[in-house]
């Protein structure tokens, strides 16, 4: 039997919808996509509109059905959420830390354990004494215990200031060098009021996808599309792989769905906030006039930290090419419990 007719007899097997059944379709259909949304549904709930579509092959017409999924509660459609098909990935330094995300010894974490996280970080601040404001780059060894299954209120932090450096281009104010000494063991957070899909800690990202295509689709979660998409795509990239662990199935198929995100390229060498040298892929950040660098190990390409690198002096108020923001993850392992908070 040749495709033709195969064609044909499937064709035969199926009734051909009449012009008013696909018109109320594509009625249904429109105004679940054009119907404001109302706020966050308090339960998740699915519609499924079916909408009958006529593909033409070789001259012989066959009527198939095509689903589209609409989230929404009992209580009306909401806007359908913007699709995300991946890409070809063509940054070739995530496709090597993909490659790469296997090769060291796995972490296993329990529930009940921690994951600890040390490492330096250097955040600009702003202050106002007397009248006067002042800038400067404040710099700290970090260390953070987070739990495994969950809520960031359970975390402990402790910090110990190091020297801070001024703001590009600016004098270090009198107040900067007074931060000094160690802080905590305290609370890493009073809240945490994260979307379920914005969750970092590894109960949550050990049971994400590890096909990139799928693992794209996540990384735009409830984003439109566009430029703006793009970048807080790239930001939920950084938040997956700053003070987060997630098994080896899950990085390799986040580092390929970071490759694809466009906009996304290579800038070379960079200096993390520890001053390893490394290689870094970056996004510019729209409306910023700063680019998100993501820094590897040039030889493991092992993730070593993040920063942001001004590219435009007159949005960001700092001379073009100085550094920001910056981090660097010196470490991560496995703790049972965490210090004690002393209480306030």
């Amino acid at each position: 039997m040749n495709e033709m007719t195969r064609l044909e007899r499937f064709r035969s097997e199926i009734p051909r919808p009449g012009p008013e059944d696909l018109r109320a379709e594509e009625e249904r259909l429109r105004a679940a996509m054009l119907a404001p949304a109302t706020g966050r549904p308090k339960a998740r709930g699915t519609r499924r509109f079916r909408l009958a579509v006529a593909v033409t092959a070789g001259g012989a017409a066959a009527a198939v059905t095509a689903g589209l999924v609409v989230a929404g509660s009992g209580g009306g459609p909401h806007r359908a959420p913007a699709v995300h098909a991946m890409p070809v990935a063509h940054v070739e330094l995530l496709q090597h830390a993909a490659d790469a995300a296997g090769r060291t010894p796995e972490l296993h974490p329990r529930p009940g354990q921690f994951l600890v996280y040390r490492s330096v970080t250097m955040d600009p601040v702003e202050s106002s004494t007397g009248g006067r404001n002042a800038r400067y780059l404040a710099r700290a060894n970090r260390t953070i215990w987070l739990p495994v299954d969950g809520d960031a209120t359970h975390g402990v932090l402790e910090t110990e200031a190091l020297p801070p450096r001024p703001y590009p281009g600016e004098a270090l104010p009198p107040e900067a060098r007074g931060e000094a000494g160690r802080s905590g063991p305290e609370k890493a957070a009073d809240f945490d009021r994260r979307a379920e899909w914005l969750r970092t800690d590894y109960a949550y990202l050990s049971r994400l996808p590890a096909d990139p295509a799928k693992m794209y689709e996540h990384l735009y979660s409830h984003l439109g599309t566009g430029p703006a998409a793009d970048g807080q795509a790239w930001q939920n990239v950084g938040g997956m792989l700053t003070e987060a662990y997630m098994p080896a199935a899950q990085r390799k198929a986040l580092f390929r769905a970071a490759a694809a995100i466009p906009g996304v390229r290579t800038v070379g060498r960079a200096v993390d906030a520890a001053g390893r040298t490394g290689v870094a892929v970056s996004l510019d950040v729209p409306g910023a006039g700063q680019r998100d660098e993501y820094v590897f190990d040039p030889k493991t390409y092992l993730y070593l930290g993040r920063r942001s690198v001004v590219t435009d002096a007159s949005l960001a108020g700092a001379p073009a090419g100085t550094v920001l923001t910056a981090t660097a993850q010196l470490s991560v392992r496995l703790a049972d419990r965490a210090p004690a908070v002393a209480r306030r």
